[in-house]
């Protein structure tokens, strides 16, 4: 069944008309104590979504719209380890990952939790020895370097939290990441570095991945060239995989392959080994801090009523953004420089789960889904991309994330950060009328000029502090509203088809690239793979 055929979908669709010439300004007037009641707290975040165009009737609507599409019983399917990732046959029990070790997840009826702990054990044994200098080098020197090797979930969540937690992290350890199959990427993450003090972490489910595996033989070469000895692969690399063939294959001791498994999927593994390379740079005690906020925001997730939940409430308030308001991007705007890669993060987290055009059963999805999510690190955008936001022809929704409290006090920068929180979301919500801009004594010709129109919806986040804790609960706030939306609009939130077609075609096209063989493609396709051969012989020939 599609979502829009649904009695409180078409109530919804009925209501947006009726509220379609409702401003901000009018809600918060006639609601003086509107700010103070669409608030919600969890697992240490204030959410105030007052600022979103919604009356108390959408809000019930919405939930309506939750309880008929069944959002707690599939909830619970996915907290209790049931195969809900439909294409692919499997569970998605990420949350299991940050489960304590007394907690019962089964799949398939085998209790996963002990082999949860097992290989965190294992990954906290091995970054205290890297981190205390007891692992050493093929020639017996100390680690200094860690350079991880990845692409997709295997980079974009090990950047984002080590840049995030940088702060916790051992300043004499060099952390580097290495994800696009562009050699430059490789050849300028190590230009610095020393192959006789770096460890390398190759992070690939089936250790087949391309881009991973091309860049991973790469810097085996690297390393061998000044080491001179195979040996040395075994004391320098180590393997974030589950296929133990390949990785003895390449040189690395099975000993040090950190594994996952099946139910886990890439977007979602951070806090699985795919973390071992922020283990090492935060430490173990800070790495389990982490885990503890994602479990923090799991049970707040799954326990608190569905008017009080924070995914759900995000999740909701985006759906009547996207598909009842028109608006088709999220613009997600953490205010501190350590959080500069988080909208990068929530890109693959949100596009590539809800980027699907059909339903779970295979029918074509007949509204909108997953929307186009961007950012940038305030105030930085706010000289960028802002005026678009504020004074474009198209609704742009905004999350915006503050703290309280610096990690770096200096001055009066936090307070002026935070006063940009606040006067951003402000602006968009009220703007600034005709009216108010001639009382500027504003030229007539420059009022439209300087008009704001104002009711601009947003979302603000706080937490006291940048802290492993509160970073694993905002991460996993929103895993949690990406899959509530999914859950909505009735899409598989845990596979990605979508990668795999050019990633086939790249494969076939990569040996054509350097013969002179006869071309299948369209035109268009066989053109540019002329010019290139074309100019690449020249290149080769110049160099």
């Amino acid at each position: 069944m599609q979502v829009q055929t649904l009695e409180s979908w078409k109530a919804l669709q009925a209501h947006a008309k009726e509220v379609s010439g409702q401003h901000l300004r009018d809600l918060f007037a006639s609601d003086p104590q509107r700010g103070e009641r669409l608030r919600a707290e969890g697992a240490g975040w204030l959410l105030d979504y007052s600022k979103q165009r919604v009356t108390d009737q959408t809000l019930q609507l919405l939930l309506n719209l939750a309880r008929e599409v069944g959002v707690e019983q599939r909830s619970a399917a996915m907290l209790g380890g049931e195969k809900i990732n439909v294409t692919e046959g499997r569970a998605v029990l990420h949350t299991a990952l940050r489960a304590p070790r007394d907690a019962d997840i089964q799949v398939d009826g085998e209790h996963v939790v002990p082999e949860v702990h097992a290989v965190l054990d294992r990954m906290t044994e091995f970054a205290r020895a890297v981190r205390s200098g007891e692992w050493r080098g093929f020639t017996g020197e100390r680690l200094r370097a860690v350079v991880n090797i990845g692409i997709g979930g295997s980079d974009l969540g090990p950047v984002m939290a080590y840049e995030a937690l940088e702060h916790y992290s051992d300043r004499d350890l060099t952390l580097r990441f290495v994800s696009n199959v562009d050699g430059t990427d490789f050849a300028e993450k190590v230009r610095d570095l020393d192959p006789a003090t770096t460890l390398v972490i190759v992070s690939s489910k089936t250790f087949t991945t391309l881009e991973t595996m091309t860049n991973a033989r790469t810097a085996r070469a690297w390393l061998l060239d000044a080491l001179g000895d195979d040996r040395a692969v075994a004391r320098h690399f180590v393997a974030v995989s589950t296929n133990a063939d390949e990785v003895q294959k390449f040189g690395i001791d099975t000993a040090n392959m950190f594994g996952f498994w099946d139910w886990v999927g890439g977007r979602y593994s951070l806090d699985s080994a795919i973390g071992l390379s922020l283990m090492i740079a935060v430490g173990p005690e800070q790495f389990r801090e982490f885990l503890g906020g994602m479990h923090e925001m799991d049970c707040h997730f799954a326990e608190a009523p569905l008017e009080q939940n924070l995914p759900v409430l995000m999740a909701l308030t985006g759906i009547w953004n996207h598909n009842f308001l028109g608006a088709c991007s999220l613009a997600v705007l953490p205010y501190s420089q350590y959080l500069r890669s988080f909208p990068a993060y929530l890109q693959q987290l949100d596009m590539e789960s809800n980027g699907k055009s059909v339903t779970l059963s295979g029918e074509r999805l007949s509204v909108d889904s997953g929307p186009i999510v961007w950012g940038q690190a305030g105030t930085n955008g706010q000289h960028a991309f802002y005026q678009l936001i504020h004074q474009g022809t198209r609704l742009i929704p905004c999350d915006f994330i503050g703290f309280a409290r610096s990690l770096n006090p200096l001055g009066e920068h936090h307070d002026l950060l935070m006063a940009n929180v606040f006067a951003q979301s402000e602006a968009l919500a009220f703007g600034k009328t005709p009216e108010q801009v001639r009382q500027d004594g504003t030229p007539e010709p420059l009022v439209p000029h300087k008009t704001f129109e104002g009711n601009r919806p947003s979302s603000t986040l706080l937490a006291q502090q940048l802290t492993p804790r509160s970073l694993g609960a905002l991460i996993a706030l929103y895993e949690h509203k990406v899959f509530v939306q999914g859950a909505v609009w009735g899409v598989n939130s845990f596979d990605q088809w979508g990668v795999e077609l050019g990633k086939v075609l790249a494969q076939q096209i990569a040996p054509e690239l350097s013969s002179d063989g006869q071309l299948s493609h369209d035109s268009s396709t066989n053109a540019l793979i002329g010019w290139y051969r074309a100019n690449r012989s020249a290149s080769d020939a110049s160099s």
